[in-house]
């Protein structure tokens, strides 16, 4: 993971922003739960990132890593529309309550940007459709330089969206969240069609902290930097979650990177003990070695 990579991350601020002043009247829309949804993973379940998390024998990736993790942010499949019955393998050998956060193909998302995209939508959508139930939130990357003058192609597209499907999209051009007219119009979008803004956390791109919900889910991506940092990091995110919570937040989603990956194991089990404790979830904590550490 090299997006947004720094050198030195005992140099950057990680406090967390306040909310967008929009948050608290979205969530306010939806009536607060005693315990979320809480969804937490890797981005990749391959043993040549997750260096030391398989046991030495695993024979299946997939089906050990689904027995570990409740859901997998899936990025494979940007670079390809798998088959039909790629999918409907990691349906069969996945438990009935994992699920999968799979990227959108990188056709409609970088060489269509958003127009032209039927057909590669198309495909994508039919193939995934065989992870059943456990198609959960697939989700769009916008390509770095895809600009809010990019802005019409968004209610086509979300349109195009099935009606019985929930999507989250991250946009990364700093426009999007810098430009307080085309952010406005960019949240009132979303919130129209229903779609998740997801929010990125990454040492070298403090910008894309919107901090702005638009449904009742946080999707969130959190890019660790392997620093004693990554854990207080992550305990800023409880506290603010425990907020947007008790405001109305239905659902957490919420998957971590690294520079170095083989350290997203162990920090998605610190944030899953401590979600646990903290919303009275009940998400199995991952089986970690002891002698791995994050640095």
């Amino acid at each position: 993971m090299k997006f947004g990579k720094v050198d030195d991350p005992s140099k950057i601020d990680f406090t967390l922003p306040v909310d967008h002043p929009d948050t608290k009247k979205t969530l306010s829309n939806y009536k607060p739960v005693s315990t979320p949804n809480l969804y937490v993973g890797c981005a990749k379940w391959n043993r040549a990132d997750l260096k030391g998390f398989y046991p030495r024998g695993t024979k299946d990736e997939l089906e050990y890593y689904s027995r570990q993790f409740n859901s997998i942010e899936l990025n494979a499949t940007f670079y390809r529309i798998f088959p039909a019955d790629v999918f409907a393998g990691w349906y069969d050998k996945t438990p009935d309550d994992f699920r999968f956060f799979p990227k959108f193909f990188q056709g409609v998302s970088h060489w269509k940007r958003l127009n032209d995209f039927e057909d590669y939508l198309n495909d994508y959508l039919l193939n995934a459709s065989n992870l059943k139930e456990k198609l959960e939130m697939p989700f769009v990357q916008t390509h770095n330089n895809f600009k809010p003058t990019n802005m019409d192609r968004l209610d086509l597209f979300f349109k195009a969206i099935p009606n019985d499907m929930r999507i989250a999209v991250e946009f990364r051009h700093t426009d999007w969240f810098n430009d307080e007219a085309a952010s406005e119009e960019l949240y009132d979008i979303l919130e129209k069609n229903d779609v998740t803004n997801i929010i990125v956390d990454s040492a070298g791109r403090r910008d894309l902290l919107h901090m702005r919900m638009t449904t009742d889910s946080a999707f969130i991506r959190y890019n660790g930097s392997n620093h004693e940092s990554d854990y207080t990091r992550l305990d800023d995110w409880l506290d603010r979650l425990e907020e947007w919570v008790d405001q109305g937040l239905q659902n957490i989603y919420f998957f971590v990177h690294q520079n170095i990956e083989k350290a997203s194991p162990l920090l998605s089990a610190y944030f899953i003990e401590k979600a646990n404790e903290r919303f009275g979830t009940d998400v199995k904590i991952p089986k970690m070695d002891k002698t791995k550490t994050l640095f």
